[in-house]
């Protein structure tokens, strides 16, 4: 008897272990993980530096790979066409084979273990290894926005925030790992990402929809701990550069970070006890509700497809539809909108991140220790996370209760990163410090707005292109502030001062600058395009500003009351077998459950 109770009560934790893994919630948290790890773009400005001296580059050369980093990072066109027509596994194995792949071969390179490789190759290697981030958003964050469509603004909220504490979750454990070599967080970047892909591809996969009436407040207890994290990372950081810690410190440092990373696990056991002991008829209702919707749902393309076919979409592309409609790709790419949308985000992206990836030589320049130059990288990657949650939610209240619009708040966004690079261009002692902290939240800041702003003026129809369009102005201003601006005019000031120094150019040595004068020219034309980028964001919002005055949201309410109206019809016609009325709208009507 005793017997028969254990090997029960062991199949029930097995078969509960079962649940949590193959669970929606369990299936977020791996998301998370993902996002935390998928942070080797932000941390360029580590091991730039080693990629400059072991190759013997000069600082075109290097801004260069950073374009190339950028583009692979920010181009997603090849892993949505996958996603297409494979399941969620196949992006992320792939994508975890690019990322050691890409890695692992500038860390061969780096550390002399393979011939010198030519330029051109290691802007393959570093294109390859970036893109795979472009392959764990697609595989891991559009798949749940397709798990709980009814969240989609928090979910990318969060998984976004993750992405931005990956590079201070990362420095951390590089430096529990390799002290201060800094060639060994090449190696950690080409491993970490790649093997936390592979761990959570049999979790990560479409489901079927079933929206819980406490969902929003689990994304809710998942932003607590989230900013948690960062609020601790951001102590750690500062306490760590005050004091200076051993690598025995760093490594009790990460376990607290690891624990508290892995820690929305404990809200993901309390969810999952409380759906195995919810009531089963409900389960019940909301399959037969699946099915009951099926058929309207099926219906609706039809009419779709025959509204689409009422023209060609060349011959439509210079006649768009109000803002807020569903736009064509082309009549979205041929918009004004779109146009000054791009113009302003090369300025404004391309500033930021010019920004961060020099950061590695900024200090090098102005005499900071590798250890400092540590902390920048880390304090970009916090306050990315908190620009990314303040951009999301501050820009959403404003607009529902004040009619404050999106784009305004870009262009303030713009403006107030003006300041940061005002101060590595007139740089004084600890100004870095400040610029990080300001660049790293504006950075953040401008994504989600950019994103928000593209899917309300063109609509949700085509917004997975449309998006992918908006992340391409990042690489874009990437090469012309960073590697014609930035690096060109190093390059410059750099042969002067070995000129002076009476050391041959011919010499086969690094070029090396120092002082303020090295990156003054530099953001002081960053800055003076940033400011161009905000002029022409106004044109934006005195474009749209009746738009957005407006009820932005009304149609989806609209469509929503007239769903409800047409489900609460269906009242009087069906009949649910052992059941009655009420119970067939309630089944009918799962969003009255939230």
């Amino acid at each position: 008897m005793g017997e028969d109770k254990m090997s029960a009560g062991g199949g029930f934790r097995c078969s509960f272990v079962w649940q949590v893994y193959r669970g929606r919630w369990f299936s977020v948290f791996t998301s998370f993980l993902i996002m935390a790890a998928a942070g080797a773009t932000y941390i360029f400005g580590i091991y730039s530096q080693d990629i400059k001296s072991s190759l013997n580059y000069d600082q075109t050369t290097l801004n260069l790979l950073s374009f190339f980093k950028d583009l692979g990072a920010n181009v997603g066109i090849l892993p949505g066409l996958i996603n297409e027509v494979s399941p969620p596994w196949v992006v992320l194995s792939i994508g975890s084979a690019m990322n050691f792949a890409g890695y692992f071969m500038i860390w061969l390179a780096v550390t002399e273990r393979i011939a010198r490789p030519q330029v051109w190759q290691m802007c393959m290697y570093i294109c390859i290894g970036a893109n795979s981030q472009a392959f764990a958003n697609t595989g891991s964050l559009v798949t749940c926005v397709k798990n709980f469509p009814e969240s989609r603004g928090m979910l990318l909220g969060l998984l976004k925030g993750f992405v931005g504490l990956s590079g201070a979750i990362i420095t951390q454990i590089y430096h529990a790992v390799y002290g201060e070599d800094s060639k060994g967080s090449i190696l950690l970047i080409a491993v970490l990402p790649a093997v936390v892909s592979m761990l959570a591809v049999h979790t990560i996969r479409i489901m079927k929809v079933v929206r819980q009436a406490n969902e929003v407040k689990v994304f809710y207890r998942f932003l607590y701990i989230s900013l948690g994290l960062a609020g601790f990372l951001m102590i750690i950081i500062i306490i760590q550069k005050l004091v200076g810690f051993s690598q025995l410190e760093y490594g009790g440092s990460t376990a607290i970070v690891l624990i508290m990373l892995c820690s929305p696990l404990a809200v993901v056991i309390y969810e999952e006890i409380g759906l195995r002991n919810s009531n089963k008829q409900a389960v019940i209702s909301s399959e037969n509700t699946q099915s009951s919707l099926k058929i309207t749902v099926e219906s609706k393309p039809q009419i779709h497809s025959e509204s689409q076919n009422q023209g060609s979409c060349w011959c439509t592309m210079f006649r768009p539809p109000d803002r807020g409609e569903d736009y064509t790709i082309l009549q979205a790419l041929m918009s004004v909108d779109m146009l000054i949308l791009f113009i302003a985000s090369i300025c404004g992206v391309g500033g930021t991140l010019t920004a961060i990836d020099n950061l590695g030589q900024i200090g090098s320049s102005l005499g900071y220790s590798k250890r400092s130059i540590s902390t920048f990288v880390s304090l970009v990657s916090i306050w990315n996370y908190f620009g990314r949650v303040f951009a999301g939610f501050t820009s959403e209240i404003l607009l529902t209760k004040y009619k404050f619009p999106r784009p305004l708040m870009l262009t303030l966004i713009l403006l107030f990163s003006c300041i940061g690079h005002l101060l590595i261009a007139f740089a004084f002692p600890g100004s870095v410090y400040i610029a990080s902290v300001i660049i790293g939240f504006s950075f953040g800041a401008q994504w989600p707005l950019l994103f928000a702003i593209i899917s309300e003026l063109f609509g949700l129809k085509y917004y997975s292109t449309l998006y992918n369009f908006g992340s391409v102005a990042s690489p874009i201003g990437n090469y012309i502030l960073n590697v014609r601006v930035a690096g060109h005019l190093y390059d410059k000031e750099a042969k002067k001062q070995m000129l002076a120094s009476g050391i041959a150019l011919s010499a086969k040595k690094e070029l090396s600058c120092d002082g303020v004068i090295c990156y003054r020219l530099s953001f002081i034309i960053i800055t003076a395009a940033t400011v161009f980028g905000t002029l022409i964001s106004l044109i934006l919002v005195w474009r749209t500003k009746d738009f957005y005055r407006s009820d932005i949201y009304k149609k989806f309410r609209e469509a929503n009351a007239a769903e409800e109206t047409e489900m609460a019809s269906t009242e009087n016609d069906i009949e649910p077998e052992g059941g009655t009325k009420a119970t067939a709208v309630a089944a009918l009507s799962p969003r009255r459950n939230t």
